[in-house]
């Protein structure tokens, strides 16, 4: 554990350090990201401005949704950007490079890179976050908290599994370098509640593909009150992405072309 953390600090220093050789690109991109969000800021409130509520959900509790998703996707995004790179490096060949190495290649190719001009949507992202719980007339319980951030966690897990599922299909799709697409058409979807969809989706999205624990189930934590059997359900679904997740980039491993081969 203590090797894996040393080389954990090397990807984190030189991340860092490259992104530092051109200051004003990097400002750049951070106040760009923190633009986006500000954007879809703006949408909601045009949006709220001529309803009072979008299936249920008001005007705070939309700005919780909305922002809980920035807020994944910026952590993702920030720690495990380096995942979007598998398909290049398996149709360039330098996925070699990453097998031969004394270290856990899963680990290597999720967290070899780090995207720091993130940080500008998640900065936006918890502002949003600060303005929507504003919007509630008595404080959020440390029960709801509680379920938040460990659902909150369960959708990093999930979707990170979920990525890693769609990059390692790479390996026999190789010239694909867009597949990090499908991963970000997840993601727009579930900036939306699942209740704006029928009785039959919403247990799909639920209890099938969860993928409404990538950002409505969280912020039901806040908005409805602390559900322990969705919080129960949510860490047994990223429990089982990730094992999934493990098992397919090993099986996908063993159907990889060598470039030396």
């Amino acid at each position: 554990m203590a090797r894996i953390l040393r080389i954990y600090k090397v990807f984190l220093t030189s991340s860092l350090v490259r992104e530092l050789e051109f200051r004003a690109n990097f400002i750049a991109k951070i106040l760009q990201n923190m633009v986006w969000v500000g954007w879809f800021l703006l949408v909601l409130m045009v949006i709220y401005r001529n309803t009072s509520n979008i299936a249920g959900w008001g005007k705070g509790e939309g700005f919780i949704l909305g922002s809980t998703t920035f807020i994944i996707s910026a952590v993702f995004g920030l720690f495990f950007r380096s995942m979007m790179e598998i398909p290049e490096m398996v149709r360039k060949g330098t996925m070699d490079f990453v097998l031969t190495k004394p270290v856990d290649s899963q680990f290597w190719a999720s967290t070899r890179r780090f995207n720091f001009d993130q940080i500008g949507s998640f900065i936006a992202g918890t502002l949003m976050l600060w303005y929507g719980l504003g919007q509630f007339d008595k404080p959020v319980a440390f029960s709801q908290w509680a379920g938040y951030i460990v659902l909150f966690f369960c959708a990093i897990a999930i979707f990170y599994s979920m990525n890693l599922l769609f990059m390692a299909t790479s390996v026999w799709f190789v010239r694909v370098d867009n597949l990090w697409v499908l991963s970000e058409s997840t993601l727009d979807v579930s900036r939306y509640p699942i209740d704006i969809f029928g009785a039959g989706i919403q247990r799909a999205l639920v209890f099938y593909v969860p993928i409404a624990f990538l950002a409505t189930m969280p912020a039901r934590q806040i908005v409805r009150g602390f559900d322990p059997a969705m919080v129960g359900l949510g860490v047994f679904w990223a429990t089982l992405a990730l094992v999934c997740a493990r098992g397919f980039w090993t099986f996908a491993l063993r159907s990889y072309n060598s470039a030396s081969s």
